[in-house]
């Protein structure tokens, strides 16, 4: 056999769903976790410099968001290895598997095997499902607060209906509401919204919700694809065909 017949083989076993599955989530968690990370940094320093003037008010906070980022450093460990551990096994149950370590045999082990991928990857789906809707919220925070920044700036001939224009960490959960001052409103508000730690939070948490959206399809693709080898493995199997996905 030829060089150029022997790479076509081996292209031809290539499984491309799990590559791609593996890129998808490699570049998502990327996002997700190292955006994230510096995000939530940069909302304890705008909610102690603009909304809170008592560390006893936003303390809790500090806690609960060093607490986030260490379960950011958890997730980006455990999808990396998870993410190898799928290539691996949608490299086993290919035919270039079969071509470079000899005559492919379904198994019990290997068929018990892929459907423990197929749950884990299917509950971890449903789970990121929910992180995914989480990680709207501090988006749909920072789009109230910009829309109420740009509100006052249209309104700047009017004073007195700028400052009736707040925005309240309190009613958000943020901070207690015993908190002073808790908001921040007018001119203050806008101001806020003008510096450059706001925009950089604002468009690291727009990366980090798309990050966990680039997630999840990778998690849905993995789906189908231990799904599809499972059943190669299940029904093909024994006769020699190698999954392809």
């Amino acid at each position: 056999m030829g060089c150029y017949d022997c790479c076509m083989r081996c292209l031809g076993g290539v499984p491309y769903c799990s590559l791609v599955a593996t890129l998808l989530c490699f570049s998502g968690i990327a996002l997700f976790c190292g955006c994230g990370h510096q995000a939530l940094t940069e909302t304890e320093r705008i909610i102690e410099t603009y909304f809170a003037r008592n560390l006893q008010d936003y303390i809790t906070l500090a806690y609960i968001i060093q607490y986030f980022q260490y379960v950011i450093y958890g997730l980006a460990s455990f999808f990396f290895l998870y993410c190898i551990v799928l290539l691996a096994e949608g490299f086993y149950t290919t035919s270039a598997a079969k071509q470079t370590f000899g005559e492919f045999r379904s198994t019990m082990c290997g068929r018990c095997l892929s459907s423990t991928f197929i749950v884990m990857t299917y509950v971890l789906a449903v789970l990121w499902l929910l992180v995914f809707a989480f990680s709207a919220l501090p988006v749909y925070f920072f789009y109230n607060m910009d829309a109420t920044c740009h509100t006052i700036d249209v309104l700047t001939e009017t004073p007195a209906s700028i400052n009736q224009l707040c925005v309240d960490a309190r009613q958000y959960g943020l901070l207690p509401w015993n908190a002073v001052p808790g908001k921040a409103c007018g001119m203050t508000l806008s101001n806020v919204c003008k510096t450059t730690e706001y925009r950089m939070t604002y468009n690291l948490y727009i990366a980090a919700f798309a990050g966990a959206g680039i997630t999840l399809l990778a998690l849905l693709t993995y789906t189908v694809s231990t799904t599809y080898n499972f059943a190669v493995l299940r029904y093909l199997g024994r006769k020699g065909i190698g999954a392809r996905c």
